[in-house]
């Protein structure tokens, strides 16, 4: 048997005059006319080429043809003819190439030859270096930036990933992971913490924002109509701190349940002379559970009876332990009504922010996170952004969650227009396509076109049901389990009274014991499930479990939307043993029957074999394509078959809505007759609620 000599040559990596040239260098002759190799030669070759590229690696260059060598090294230089370069004096030297200097943007995939053109190295030393690696590549095939930062530690080269378009799912979901995303650290540099102030209705979230903004605004920025953007930056002891001026909690979850990382530090705001309330420990079980640290502000110092241990204590409860008590909780005493330890807040913020060691890299295409954003009467769309990483350019076009767009204006609380836009800054910006939700990721494309065309892609993933905006389903809980990939089931819980939230828990602690997998209870109280409750779940991916409560309509359809499980109990040990078969991935799917629609045959066009175009009517629901379809006449089924088709006109449709007259194309074996009635109806596979 024998292998094709060009063919063997292109899998070594080389070209048949450097395999023939190699082979006789190892001591194998082959005429030059020969158009094939003998099998076991092949097989000793390759043994020998990979035994002498790892013991004579360094000699690789040596090895190949020296015309060749000389050809290759000619091209190069034409094509790197007036760039900054370092060229070796001596021409006839065989390690001769044009390095080029500082750092070189390398993508996720890269042919051998775009590497080497980039990098100014000859294509037969990468090659080289490749197969020294016991990679066996031709100049054509694509390697990975693993392999191309391996490659060039070993050229002396310095690359970095170039940051490309995120995957439009990534985008909607906002999986901020790739996008922020730096290979090299050194180049990131310091950027200020982002705030998110929070804490129960009336205890001073907004007096204390309104005083931090008007005392410590910075200096270049004041004057002008003040405007409410939903975000702002003061400046204390040279440094900036963004405060981030949203409703609380809920849209601090809200953004969080979309995968926007938008706080570095919580400010809880606690009324010194009323204590913790409700919203207080809800603000606090969803700071802890987005891990975003606590800092403690004790307001209403100026009120006569302000009791701040009696705070510290109730707050010791749930886990937040003063300094003071030899706990790590920053606590601090503040009037924001007087002005009084604002200085304080905003030094301590900076000492927390100096731990957490925030940084970004400011000389990149911009990702940034939505606050807020509306319809303005002249502006048209315009969103409030913070800016996580990279710098935004007036006139840079982005795409920001399905919408699109260039941008045409970026401008402060006050009024003041700028042209850029560093890590953790905030401004409105103005000159999108239509108005994003909160928490949608802006990202800067190459053009305006690419933007657009991602922009649709994620539309129409949208449509399709193939991106769900927030929490993760039971049905994805339970196959997470089953493949060992998910071990903590996350459960919001309401009760009744205190009493039954004590009892439920201490059931859950006794009765579900596992090592793989365990159930967290992230937040608790007493009343019926909000819609409050419903988010800090989808932002958590667990599930809302109430016992004796009521879902109000709105919770029902906030959850629907946000794909999050919400489940009411009157059985306690019911309750435990659904969890119990969660968390075994016992809980089973179901099929059931969703009936569509109903529709009249008005007329008969065409009668095949076993199939028929019918014209009809949609009186109720509606008929989509494939669905089934019961026949009834006179009141009576008589059979069954199916929707293969749906026409409009003359345009072919997924689906027909109540009202309207279409053509359906139906196979079975019942002829249809004028006046026939037809049923639509559709099988779904639905996991078990809980």
């Amino acid at each position: 048997m024998a292998t094709s000599l060009i063919q063997f040559a292109k899998k070594v990596g080389l070209s048949k005059e450097q395999l023939i040239a190699r082979s006789a260098a190892l001591g194998f002759d082959i005429d030059e006319k020969a158009t094939e190799l003998e099998d076991d030669l092949a097989a000793l070759l390759s043994e020998e080429f990979k035994k002498e590229v790892s013991d004579k690696a360094d000699t690789y260059g040596e090895i190949v043809s020296q015309e060749m060598e000389k050809e290759l090294i000619k091209k190069q230089r034409k094509k790197t003819a007036g760039r900054h370069g370092v060229k070796a004096k001596d021409d006839s030297a065989k390690e001769e190439v044009i390095v080029k200097k500082g750092i070189i943007e390398i993508p996720d995939f890269i042919s051998v030859k775009e590497f080497s053109e980039k990098v100014g190295i000859s294509p037969v030393r990468v090659i080289g270096e490749l197969m020294k690696n016991g990679i066996l590549a031709n100049i054509n095939q694509p390697i990975d930036f693993e392999i191309a930062s391996i490659l060039a530690e070993d050229l002396g080269v310095k690359i970095r990933r170039k940051h490309s378009a995120a995957e439009s799912e990534d985008i909607m979901r906002g999986d901020l992971e790739k996008l922020l995303q730096e290979d090299d650290a050194s180049i990131l540099k310091e950027r200020p913490p982002v705030v998110t102030v929070m804490g129960h209705v009336d205890h001073g979230k907004t007096k204390l924002l309104d005083t931090i903004r008007d005392a410590n605004v910075v200096a270049s920025e004041s004057g002008g109509i003040t405007q409410h953007i939903g975000a702002y930056q003061v400046e204390k002891n040279g440094h900036k701190i963004t405060f981030l001026d949203t409703p609380g909690h809920e849209a601090f979850t809200a953004m969080r349940a979309r995968g926007a990382r938008a706080t570095d530090v919580a400010i809880l705001v606690v009324a010194s002379d009323e204590g913790v309330k409700p919203q207080t420990v809800e603000a606090i079980n969803h700071a802890k559970e987005a891990k975003v640290p606590i800092i403690v502000a004790i307001n209403k110092m100026d009120k006569p009876n302000a009791n701040p241990d009696k705070v510290k204590g109730e707050l010791a409860e749930h886990e937040l332990i003063p300094e003071e008590w030899g706990g790590e909780t920053v606590m601090v005493p503040i009037s924001a009504l007087k002005n009084e330890g604002i200085d304080k807040l905003l030094d301590m913020i900076l000492v927390v922010s100096e731990l957490l060691d925030l940084k970004a890299n400011p000389n990149r295409p911009a990702v940034g996170t939505v606050i807020e954003a509306h319809l303005d009467p002249s502006l048209g769309p315009v969103a409030t952004i913070l800016i996580n990483t990279g710098t935004l350019k007036v006139m840079d076009p982005v795409i920001v969650g399905a919408t699109h767009g260039r941008i045409k204006i970026m401008q402060n609380h006050t009024g003041k227009r700028f042209k850029d836009l560093g890590p953790s800054g905030t401004a409105l910006i103005a000159g999108l396509s239509k108005t994003p939700q909160a928490g949608d990721i802006l990202q800067v494309i190459n053009n305006e076109r690419s933007a657009r065309q991602k922009a649709e892609e994620v539309s129409a993933l949208i449509k399709e049901g193939k991106i769900q905006n927030m929490g993760m389903g039971l049905g994805e809980i339970v196959e997470q389990i089953k493949e060992g990939q998910l071990k903590t089931v996350k459960v919001v819980l309401k009760a009744d009274t205190n009493g039954s939230l004590e009892a439920i828990k201490q059931s859950i602690a006794k009765e579900l014991k596992s090592s793989d997998v365990a159930v967290k209870v992230i937040h608790s109280g007493v009343g019926n499930v909000t819609e409050s409750d419903v988010m800090m779940a989808a932002a958590s991916q667990g599930v809302v479990i109430g016992f004796h409560t009521d879902v109000p309509s709105q919770a029902e359809r906030m959850a629907e939307r946000h794909n999050t499980e919400v489940s009411v109990y009157k059985v306690i040990y019911e309750l435990i043993d659904d969890l119990r078969k969660i968390l075994s991935g016992l809980l089973e799917p179901e099929t059931i029957v969703v009936e569509l629609g109903k529709a009249k045959v008005l007329q008969v066009f065409f009668t095949g074999n076993n199939e028929m175009v019918v014209g009809c009517k949609i009186n109720d629901g509606k008929a989509e394509v494939n669905s089934s379809i019961k026949v009834f006449r006179d009141k009576e089924q008589i059979g069954i078959g199916k929707a293969v088709g749906l026409k409009l006109v003359n345009e072919d449709v997924k689906e027909i809505k109540k009202g309207t007259e279409c053509g359906i194309r139906y196979k079975g074996k019942i002829k249809l007759q004028e006046g026939d009635v037809l049923e639509f109806s559709k099988e779904e596979t639905r996991h078990k609620t809980l």
